[in-house]
């Protein structure tokens, strides 16, 4: 998953696409083609009832969950839920400033801690040049629909040079656990651990809305869920990411959807 200090540095580089973000009143429904490219403009969010998270003070520890039922479930490599689609060939594509941001659901599996895997490729470019490639790994629920984090293998790149591997992951190794990335029945209010490996990766998320309307340059889209994302690394530091029913991921803090569906 992204980090959130390379979204600090993405966020000056695409400061007038955040600027641009306005709330007002819009409704309709999805306009644009699987994989249509269009070049990101303004998004328009109309929340629905919601939590405030105007607060600065850090959550209580002791309400987030770490605690999913993993054991009891039988998990599988592909499949959706409303909000996340894990099934080869479907791919997000979001884009502010110079920063473009590829989520691509691959043709492959790995065994993460016993269980059979999804590998999700996210790659990311900074004006042109590739500045991260992270392969995530899912599994889901098939009762639930739950979606769990099971870590991911991370390249972080300057210059067009190998970096390092900050913020990689997996569940089974030095403490780690999985997480739930996506629940199969959100809630407002609901707060849970998306990646529980300590001292290395610990974000979570709150759910905030589920009924906002997002107008951007992929759609409009409604019935959208909302949540508050941050870490237990640095409490003080969220953001928010807007979800789709149907679709997934349409707004990573100034990033916006431009291109969705399933490749060819």
């Amino acid at each position: 998953m992204r980090t959130k200090l390379k979204k600090q540095l993405w966020y000056l580089l695409s400061l007038n696409t955040a600027l641009a973000v306005l709330l007002t009143t819009c409704g309709g429904v999805p306009t644009a083609s699987p994989i249509a490219r269009i070049l990101p403009s303004a998004a328009t969010l109309t929340p629905g009832p919601a939590l405030d998270p105007r607060s600065s003070s850090p959550p209580s520890e002791s309400a987030w969950r770490e605690e999913f039922g993993i054991s009891e479930c039988a998990l599988v490599s592909t499949g959706r839920n409303p909000y996340f689609i894990l099934e080869p060939g479907f791919q997000l594509v979001l884009e502010g400033g110079n920063v473009r941001l590829a989520i691509t659901v691959l043709y492959e599996t790995r065994q993460v801690n016993g269980v059979l895997t999804r590998v999700v490729e996210e790659k990311e470019w900074s004006s042109g040049q590739v500045i991260e490639v992270a392969r995530n790994f899912f599994a889901i629920c098939e009762k639930t629909k739950d979606v769990f984090y099971f870590g991911e293998e991370v390249d972080m790149y300057q210059g067009g040079k190998l970096v390092s591997h900050t913020g990689a992951w997996l569940a089974g190794e030095n403490g780690a656990r999985a997480g739930l990335i996506m629940p199969g029945q959100p809630k407002v209010g609901l707060k849970y651990y998306q990646e529980i490996a300590p001292g290395v990766a610990m974000d979570r998320a709150e759910i905030i809305s589920l009924d906002d309307t997002l107008l951007i340059p992929a759609g409009t889209f409604s019935q959208c869920l909302r949540a508050q994302e941050g870490t237990a690394l640095n409490p003080l530091e969220r953001e928010f990411k807007v979800y789709a029913p149907g679709i997934g991921l349409v707004q990573d803090a100034n990033l916006l959807l431009t291109q969705y569906g399933f490749a060819p």
